[in-house]
């Protein structure tokens, strides 16, 4: 039976990030429960209504489990003072004073620009209590529909932001909670948890067609495919919704939706998103186009140019000079690290040129590290994709005349698609890059099948251009690439391996049990981050005065851990905590969320596609105003200041020239300590040393396209640390994964 309990909140003694909290009343007791509408830090010290009932906690003893929780002051002052952000204790109470709490909710609903006639409010502060009074009452409308059905305060929050805006959005929730996969953020997992509490059966339309959709995109963004078997997306069906042999329930949504053509099917029984298949769809035909078209030759006497050039060519380079020359118009540059690639785009450029102004000519790249290394070795104009396609978002096509895209291994179908369709028609497309690289995140391997294909010209280079003896990053990274054990134990001037194996390691693991054996390797693993931190110790003074001078980007790109995985105690998670220690120990302030703690001069990463509230550098020193531009995943940056009153940090990217505005709750979602980063995320970076840990323990991952990307990270130094046959064994395993991809689809259509 439901009981009331009523009292003042002494002290909040726990409290996670899903909104449980256990908390002491000042009368002693001890209550416990979820508080969704903010911070439970928010309710300390008010009076209280509590509904629910007695339990007996096995940490915290007799404790009152509430059900419902309500403050016991004026309400609309406390939610003005402690929840929406722009108000001050004294303006919360001189405004429910002059207008009263109902005229005042009146005002905030209907007509909150009034609030600029009352003194302290100026347009800024107004920008942000209007965002923060919708996402309130949003969470508070969807809150109480919610909350029978245990819903955390922070899918609350999620849902509660993205439909601040939505008329009646619990009627929308209530027809067909699947529109919630719609918000990012949630995926149908969480959707069809709440919609079965909600009475939803379990063989609904809405249901299985959410399903479907969900492990489509989901199936072939984690595998990097861009169409699946019909078996396949079946059986994932079974596994997901708990269900065994519906093909039958299946076949009839899956008719509906090709007749809706959100699913297109192709031959070999396969089906790929409307999304992909129209990205793939016109990759397939512009590269096909572009290869037919033939423009005229450029330099009547090739031989007198490449005279006059600075830079030597070997045969292979010379090959994809003529292939321009000629007239085409579209190629594609594939070389190993080592082989070139950057001297050969050049000259093509400096061929170009004699065609086209200097203004005509761009070059691009995924990431801005590497749009910044392109522009610095063939010494014409770069950006990243990303703000070439904002810049000119607005205009049918870029306004150059010739476009080379470097580093074309990491970009999926989707953004292939994207950049290509604002190439001019008749431009000159140059795309360069590894395949012997990861292949990209998200679905399509474009580079991989249009070698595999043979679309369009292609010229690949092979041969090795080494700068020393002593240099053997290039040497070793091609050995592995090949599936050689390469002669990685001598000291070279920049590759080093130190062998932290475990002695004996086969005969333990006959004679010890499987929990000693552990402990062993738990060891090991302790020994491999003792070595990586002295060579932290040796580099923090040269990383600090980069940072005391100012120059943000050679700080970031200086000193580089790098890792397979994100868990385990040498994954990404741990290393960070442990590095964090040592780059940033005694901060001025810093941003605890959950386990996770950000330190003003942080180095952090952007971890998701989004929009926010951004300046240039200049536009920030100026005071100017904001824009919204968008910021990408992957981008590092240095977390330079924190305004607790305000609830916000800043983060400066140095290689967009950006500085992003994040409030405490986009910190806890969309960034991320980078001192250690997966190698996923540094595909198409470069750092000055790159340290990273070789461990059984990551043998799921190690294959030669990972060590071979890892490897070729280093501008000037690498360091491997660890097991020894771990590495032999990685060098030796060649990358098997083949995508499933609707180029390749297409290819063998046409051809077959």
């Amino acid at each position: 039976m439901q009981e009331t309990l009523i009292g003042q909140i002494d002290r909040i003694l726990y409290a996670n990030e899903e909104g449980f909290m256990v908390a002491l009343l000042k009368s002693g007791e001890k209550i416990s429960g979820i508080y969704y509408e903010s911070d439970p830090q928010h309710i300390k010290g008010s009076a209280v209504t509590l509904k629910g009932r007695w339990e007996f906690h096995k940490k915290y003893g007799k404790t009152f489990k509430f059900d419902s929780i309500k403050v016991n002051q004026n309400e609309l002052f406390f939610f003005l003072n402690k929840i929406v952000k722009g108000f001050t204790k004294k303006a919360a109470a001189e405004l429910i004073e002059q207008f009263g709490p109902e005229e005042l909710v009146n005002i905030l609903d209907n007509d909150i620009e009034r609030l600029l006639e009352f003194k302290g409010i100026k347009e800024k502060r107004l920008k942000k209590i209007k965002e923060s009074w919708k996402k309130f009452r949003s969470m508070r409308e969807i809150g109480e529909f919610l909350s029978p059905y245990d819903v955390t305060p922070t899918l609350l929050t999620t849902i509660a932001t993205a439909l601040k805006d939505v008329d009646e959005p619990c009627t929308k929730i209530k027809n067909n909670p699947y529109i919630l996969t719609n918000i990012k953020g949630i995926g149908f997992k969480t959707a069809d948890e709440l919609a079965l509490k909600m009475g939803v059966d379990r063989e609904d339309e809405n249901r299985i067609s959410s399903a479907m959709e969900f492990v489509l995109q989901n199936y072939c963004e984690a595998e990097g495919n861009s169409c699946v078997e019909k078996r396949v997306l079946f059986e994932q069906l079974d596994e997901l919704l708990g269900f065994s042999h519906k093909e039958a329930l299946y076949e009839s949504i899956l008719i509906m939706k090709v007749a809706e053509e959100e699913i297109k099917p192709l031959v070999n029984d396969r089906l790929s998103p409307r999304r992909l298949y129209e990205a793939e769809s016109f990759l397939y035909e512009e590269f096909t186009r572009r290869a037919k078209a033939k423009g005229e030759v450029i330099a009547k006497n090739l031989g007198a140019f490449l005279e006059e050039s600075s830079l030597q060519l070997g045969k292979q380079q010379r090959r994809a000079v003529e292939a321009i020359n000629e007239g085409s118009k579209i190629l594609f540059l594939v070389g190993y690290a080592g082989t070139g690639k950057s001297t050969t785009s050049k000259t093509i450029l400096e061929l170009l040129n004699l065609r086209y102004t200097k203004e005509e000519i761009m070059t691009c790249a995924l990431s801005g590290i590497a749009s910044q290394r392109i522009a610095d070795t063939t010494g014409y104009e770069s950006a990243t994709i990303q703000s070439l396609l904002v810049k000119f978002e607005d205009r049918d096509t870029l306004p150059y005349k010739v476009l080379l895209i470097d580093e074309a291994s990491m970009i999926n179908s989707s953004l292939f698609a994207r950049i290509l369709s604002k190439v001019d028609r008749d431009a000159t497309l140059i795309v360069v890059g590894d395949d012997a690289q990861l292949p990209p995140i998200g679905a399509g391997n474009v580079l991989s099948d249009v070698l595999t294909l043979q679309l369009t010209p292609i010229v690949k280079l092979t041969k090795i251009y080494r700068q020393s003896e002593e240099q053997a990053i290039t040497l070793i990274a091609n050995d592995i690439r090949k599936g050689l054990v390469p002669e990685y134990r001598r000291e070279y001037e920049d590759f080093r391996f130190i062998d932290v194996s475990i002695p004996n390691y086969y005969a333990l693991k006959n004679s010890l049990s499987q929990k000693e054996l552990q402990e062993v390797r738990e060891q090991n693993h302790q020994n491999i981050i003792a070595e990586m931190l002295h060579l932290v110790i040796g580099s923090i003074e040269k990383a600090r005065y980069r940072l005391s001078n100012k120059q943000i980007k050679e700080y970031l790109n200086y000193f580089q851990v790098i890792t397979p995985m994100k868990g385990g105690t040498l994954g990404v998670n741990n290393l960070n905590k442990i590095l964090q220690e040592y780059f940033n120990p005694n901060p001025k302030k810093c941003i605890k969320r959950g386990e996770r703690e950000f330190r003003l001069m942080d180095k952090v990463v952007h971890t998701k596609n989004e929009n926010m509230t951004s300046w240039s550098g200049e536009e920030f020193k100026n005071d100017e105003e904001s824009a919204t531009r968008r910021v990408f995943n992957g981008m590092s940056g240095l977390l330079f200041k924190i305004d607790s009153d305000e609830e916000i940090a800043y983060v400066y990217y140095p290689n967009e020239d950006m500085v992003v505005q994040y409030d405490y709750d986009e910190v806890k979602n969309l960034l991320e300590l980078s001192y250690a980063l997966t190698i996923h995320k540094v595909q198409g970076m470069e750092y000055d040393i790159v340290v990273m840990p070789m461990s059984f323990s990551h043998y799921i991952m190690l294959n030669t396209k990972l060590i071979y990307t890892a490897i070729t990270r280093a501008k000037h130094r690498c360091y491997v640390i660890g097991e020894s046959a771990a590495f032999e064994s990685g060098c030796r395993r060649f990358d098997t994964t083949k995508r499933d991809t609707v180029l390749l689809e297409l290819g063998r259509e046409k051809n077959g």
